[in-house]
């Protein structure tokens, strides 16, 4: 059973895992033997990020490049291929959010946010996947969210990108499990981390909200994402395909408590 969840001799790519989330899904993949690459769009707290990974003993080398740039992004891959020899697993954790009204959204702000949250895995998936084609053998790993089934005030672009994840997740699932590669994606709830520390605490109409609407009563720790991380990463999910597993403390279980209760 060790050995199912094991991935020891694997390279694992995490887009944007320089903090949050993403590094905590990093770690775990590398808690679970993978080595990895690490990529991010601005230098300076990259470094910072595979400084903390190797100062935890963790085998880690970090790439610049923008993945909604296919040019750029092709050739990074190509680098990262030459360097480490295949990369077995990628997590599609880049990404960005803008809180704005739709009605006084601008359409390039729109289009900046579809740009990253859902053409950059199409890109990444795509230039990743032709390698894992040839092996038969890759796991790819789809970031999606809340906002992938729910709405919400201020996030449409948001919701719209995360939306449209779930389904790409769904349709490269359909086209390249014939070749052994599973394409998967979490959607995480509402989680503890450096960028919601304002809103947690006692009083915040937001965090009362949060963990009165999540049956299990409390924010997530982002070391929950990392067990469903290795899970899909592994041999354990080689016949789970084309879906979006929520790490939401049972949010989407229930419609939630009457306002009496």
């Amino acid at each position: 059973m060790t050995n199912l969840f094991s991935l020891e001799g694997k390279t694992a790519m995490v887009t944007g895992g320089i903090h949050g989330l993403g590094m905590a899904m990093a770690e775990g993949l590398a808690k679970a033997g993978a080595e990895l690459i690490i990529t991010n769009n601005v230098q300076e707290p990259l470094d910072v990020a595979i400084e903390q990974y190797t100062k935890a003993g963790f085998k880690a080398t970090g790439y610049v490049f923008d993945v909604t740039d296919e040019v750029d992004a092709e050739k990074k891959v190509a680098e990262i291929e030459a360097n480490h020899g295949k990369i077995d697993i990628l997590v599609n954790n880049a990404g960005i959010i803008m809180r704005v009204l739709a009605i006084d959204m601008k359409v390039e702000d729109f289009r900046k946010v579809i740009d990253v949250d859902l053409v950059g895995p199409f890109i990444m998936s795509k230039l990743v996947a032709k390698g894992m084609i040839a092996r038969k053998s890759g796991k790819i790993i789809n970031i999606c969210s809340m906002m992938s089934e729910l709405g919400r005030d201020n996030v449409s672009a948001y919701a719209s990108a995360k939306g449209g994840l779930k389904m790409l997740t769904r349709n490269l699932a359909t086209e390249w499990a014939k070749y052994n590669v599973q394409v998967n994606a979490i959607g995480p709830g509402y989680f503890a981390t450096s960028q919601t520390a304002p809103i947690r605490v006692d009083g915040h109409p937001f965090n009362e909200f949060i963990i009165g609407r999540t049956p299990a009563g409390r924010w997530g720790d982002p070391e929950d994402l990392a067990g469903t991380a290795v899970f899909l990463a592994s041999d354990a999910s080689n016949f789970v395909n084309g879906q979006v597993i929520y790490v939401d403390g049972g949010i989407l279980a229930t419609i939630g408590k009457p306002s009496n209760e």
